[in-house]
């Protein structure tokens, strides 16, 4: 497999509200850039200086912020539009400031298969908010994820043939797309030209239990987990990346961790490093 022509970046998503302790440890482990929570960010909006010292002091460079709907809006109620849209825009602000260059867009829950007419008005959303972002020099990357109102393959694709080409991106997410029953690697080279950041996380095996996971702690076991304990083969997803000549973002993650942050974030960063050959460190 060639050597992947990208940079590594790590999710602060399983420290949860443990804002500093993210970066603290995150730097610690060995990654040099992350998305942080938006909600943390956001806690800097009129002091952006004091947030880029802060990264800076653990020599993290930030990568994006995960925007979409705020609270539980979504994209397909035209009500939530303006809310959307400033929501966005008030991330997009901060990434510029920051030199980070993209808004993930998460969509809002799920309400059963979407309608014609729901994916329009969403359609409709994103575009607007994704021309505005683009405004600022700011990508904006639909996120298909499950559970929400875009997470099967139709509903990916409609939302992408409606949307402006030149203003709406995609953000993949390995563990998401498989989840839904899509492969990854055949959505990056279908949408090759759009392919802007990454999510790069695993899904658990079907049938496993907590034996299969000699870290947990308790009998819960997760929907996903670290790198290289699912059920995800990364080297097809690795080699679309290449071929459509990737060299972007791809941001490791895990939801939840089975041990804790940490010992979560050092089994990916050494799954990343040992069995993909991506650099994490330095």
């Amino acid at each position: 497999m060639n050597a992947f022509r990208g940079k590594v970046a790590v999710h602060a998503i399983t420290w949860g509200d443990n804002h500093l302790q993210a970066i603290e440890e995150a730097s610690r482990i060995g990654y040099r850039a992350i998305e942080p929570w938006p909600h943390f960010a956001l806690q800097y909006e009129h002091n952006i200086g004091e947030f880029k010292e802060l990264l800076a002091k653990f020599s993290l460079e930030l990568t994006a912020l995960y925007g979409g709907v705020p609270g539980d809006s979504r994209f397909a109620d035209p009500s939530k539009r303006p809310d959307i849209v400033d929501y966005n825009v008030r991330l997009s602000r901060i990434l510029k400031q920051c030199g980070a260059g993209h808004v993930v867009l998460g969509p809002g829950p799920r309400k059963g298969p979407a309608t014609l007419e729901e994916l329009k008005v969403a359609a409709a959303t994103i575009a607007e908010t994704a021309e505005r972002t683009l405004e600022l020099g700011i990508k904006a990357c639909l996120h298909p994820h499950l559970w929400t109102e875009v997470q099967d393959e139709n509903e990916v694709d409609a939302i992408m043939e409606l949307c402006n080409s030149d203003a709406v991106f995609f953000a993949p997410d390995t563990a998401q797309l498989t989840g839904a029953g899509m492969n990854p690697a055949e959505l990056i080279r279908r949408y090759k030209e759009r392919v802007a950041y990454v999510h790069l996380k695993d899904v658990t095996k079907d049938g496993a239990v907590a034996a299969d996971f000699p870290l947990m702690e308790g009998n819960d076991v997760p929907v996903f987990c670290e790198l290289g304990l699912g059920k995800i083969d990364f080297d097809p997803i690795i080699e679309a990346l290449n071929e459509i000549h990737y060299d972007g973002w791809l941001t490791v993650e895990i939801d939840r961790s089975t041990s804790t942050p940490y010992r979560s974030l050092e089994i990916c960063r050494d799954f990343v490093e040992q069995r993909l050959g991506i650099p994490v460190r330095g």
